[in-house]
């Protein structure tokens, strides 16, 4: 046997627990001890996370309800598509309000402008609001995103506008374990206790540079491991605007370009079976009601696999 304790950098590092949750099988995936945390395999959640928003906002209209929603960012192709859907049924979103989960910042903890186009604000802007018809398009003073001037008061925002917190909060795990851009050991979030953890509010934070590695694979910084590129700083929700939200939905399907390779395949495991604990931020979801789907690729099974590259 070969052993070595996991690199210093890596958040997590219970071996038992990590052996325990990488072999875990497909069939006992949607088990949970907490009947309350549902887990569901599904071919793909996105499908079940734009139905589940258009569903939302189509009763808020018609009960003339104030919906107010936590979103992720960059998710252009699922808004548009909640967008298409709003047009071609002509639901108003007069009641609807927003909140953008998580924004760049740069090492001063500047966040970045509305118009900094690898931005979130940008993308949600662009890609939900922007394409949205006129007439139906929520009040522009509806939509929110951290800014160096409000990320102070960000989570009273969201907790007074949703009368006590949002009425659902969409996510899914980085690599990191990260919710929103709740990273683990980061000083910002540094807590004693896991009580303390959950009730900490929206910031800026110094990012863990697993997700710097992370974010260079995505299309806003090309795609292609450019890690100078992404900014080292961001400004997140906190855990305590997850724990005040009236619905919780989850959802782990990235794999790389849609290949076989997924760095969620693992982080998934740990977020749903392992220890709630602060160096798995999105474990914390385990604690109360929420709904995870799960892509059937991230549910595959994996081993070392011997003549495989990259």
């Amino acid at each position: 046997m070969f052993e070595f304790k996991p690199a210093d950098f890596v958040p997590y590092k219970n071996k038992e627990v990590l052996e325990r949750v990488r072999n875990i099988k497909r069939e006992d995936m949607e088990k949970h001890p907490n009947p309350d945390f549902k887990i569901h395999i599904v071919d793909s959640p996105d499908g079940i996370w734009i139905g589940d928003m258009v569903a939302r906002i189509t009763r808020s209209d018609l009960l003339n309800e104030k919906l107010v929603m936590i979103l992720p960012n960059p998710c252009p192709v699922e808004y548009q598509c909640v967008a298409e859907a709003i047009n071609r049924l002509n639901i108003n979103c007069r009641n609807v309000y927003v909140y953008t989960m998580d924004e760049w910042a740069d090492d001063q903890g500047n966040i970045a402008p509305i118009t900094y186009r690898s931005g979130f604000g940008y993308s949600c802007m662009t890609y939900f609001y922007g394409k949205i018809r006129e007439d139906l398009r929520m009040p522009l003073d509806h939509m929110h995103y951290p800014t160096t001037e409000t990320i102070g008061d960000y989570s009273k925002m969201i907790t007074e506008e949703g009368n006590g917190g949002a009425d659902v909060c969409y996510s899914g795990p980085g690599w990191t374990g990260h919710i929103a851009f709740i990273d683990p050991d980061t000083p910002e979030f540094a807590c004693s206790s896991l009580e303390e953890f959950i009730n900490m509010d929206a910031r800026v934070l110094t990012l863990n540079p697993m997700t710097i590695m992370q974010n260079s694979l995505h299309g806003v910084f090309g795609c292609s491991g450019d890690i100078a590129a992404v900014p080292p700083k961001a400004a997140t929700i906190g855990p305590a605007d997850v724990k005040r939200a009236k619905n919780r939905l989850e959802m782990h399907a990235i794999t790389t370009y849609g290949s076989y390779s997924a760095w969620q395949r693992m982080i998934s495991r740990l977020v749903l079976y392992g220890e709630v604990t602060p160096q798995v931020p999105s474990s914390i979801l385990q604690l109360w009601p929420t709904d995870v789907y799960v892509s059937e690729a991230i549910a595959q099974p994996f081993d070392i696999m011997e003549t495989t590259g990259y």
